[in-house]
């Protein structure tokens, strides 16, 4: 029996699917992303980020066992500005908990390395991955080494001379990881059996993939505000410093470096292209609606623009009240399941016949 896919998006019946294990690892594998990137946001909230000062891929796994090693650990923290300049006060309790988040953002990084090649060898050994895919797979392998390799060259920016890690390496990371993770989730929906019903012209298509392009230079882009700690400040909405386009935008000097080293002009475009996503989606929806309705592949649009508005409030919300952890986190962790969304809606499109 020949599988279908007749209805909206996510209504499957089939009779025989052999790549369904593979789907649900991929998509498996792209939420491990997702928590990796919560973890992530906790330990760079709660200032964790640089408490490990060496990248031991192998023996860091285990942390400190002993008092003797736990005073090695905090002695070696105690040589970077971080501890000088901001937090000479803590006690190794102190040191402590943020060695935690730390090291268990590692550990996390680390454990995705192994979720991903043990079921690959495991479903190379089965003949379930055809050699079209196979390949594509171990490159997302090596693109989430990369990523890993990222983390630690933005963890290294923070240990000679700045207090914080570098804002381009930090944009970069969470970058890298949202390209990660979108990839996951396209060749995991692009496996999907059978056929999705509905009209796609290149319109649809090519206004798609501008939406999941605006949505990753937004996370981009919140990483420079993340970076510069730009939600510290400017905590009024609509305005900003008291005006709409506030003064001092461009107050350095060449005035490029204002684009990423500026809190106030990274934050007004973190909040300027939020403006301009939600008044795209919604004229992608009211030209959908206009053009015969969100039947068949076009039914993401409607959940894309809900998504859109509950991102929008979440980050007003988390600027209004000083970026609490729980907050920050979950809007970053949004910002991620809207480009999921938006991929899911692409390679749906692509699967149209």
């Amino acid at each position: 029996m020949t599988p279908k896919q007749d209805a909206a998006p996510g209504q499957v019946s089939y009779a025989s699917d052999p790549l369904r294990p593979v789907r649900i690892w991929l998509y498996g594998l792209a939420a491990f992303v997702l928590l990796i990137v919560v973890v992530g946001g906790i330990t760079r909230l709660t200032e964790s980020g640089l408490s490990i000062t060496s990248w031991k891929p192998i023996s860091g796994v285990i942390p400190p066992l002993n008092q003797a090693e736990w005073e090695a650990e905090f002695e070696a923290y105690k040589q970077i500005p971080q501890y000088s300049v901001i937090n000479s006060w803590m006690s190794l309790d102190d040191f402590k908990f943020i060695f935690f988040w730390e090291w268990f953002h590692r550990l996390v990084a680390r454990f995705l390395g192994v979720l991903f090649i043990v079921p690959f060898v495991v479903f190379l050994f089965q003949k379930r991955l055809p050699r079209n895919l196979a390949w594509p797979l171990f490159g997302l392998f090596v693109l989430g080494g990369f990523q890993g390799a990222l983390g630690w060259w933005m963890v290294s920016s923070g240990l000679t001379e700045l207090t914080s890690v570098s804002q381009y390496r930090l944009a970069a990371h969470l970058t890298a990881a949202s390209l990660l993770f979108i990839a996951l989730v396209y060749v995991a929906r692009s496996l999907s059996p059978g056929r999705v019903l509905g009209r796609v012209t290149g319109f649809h298509m090519a206004t798609a993939i501008l939406l999941l392009v605006s949505i990753i230079l937004q996370i981009g882009a919140g990483a420079f505000v993340a970076g510069l700690d730009a939600g510290m400040g400017y905590q009024t909405w609509p305005l900003m410093d008291g005006a709409i386009i506030p003064n001092g935008l461009f107050a350095m000097d060449p005035a490029w470096r204002n684009l990423f080293e500026n809190a106030l002009t990274v934050q007004f475009i973190h909040r300027g292209l939020a403006y301009l996503i939600v008044a795209y989606v919604a004229y992608l929806i009211w030209r959908r609606y206009s053009d015969g309705g969100f039947g068949g592949v076009h039914g993401w649009l409607p959940r894309i623009g809900a998504i859109v508005l509950l991102q929008v409030g979440l980050g007003i919300a988390t600027l209004l009240m000083s970026v609490p952890i729980g907050l920050a986190v979950g809007h970053q962790a949004l910002a991620f399941m809207l480009a999921g969304l938006s991929i899911a809606y692409i390679a749906d499109m692509r699967r149209v016949r």
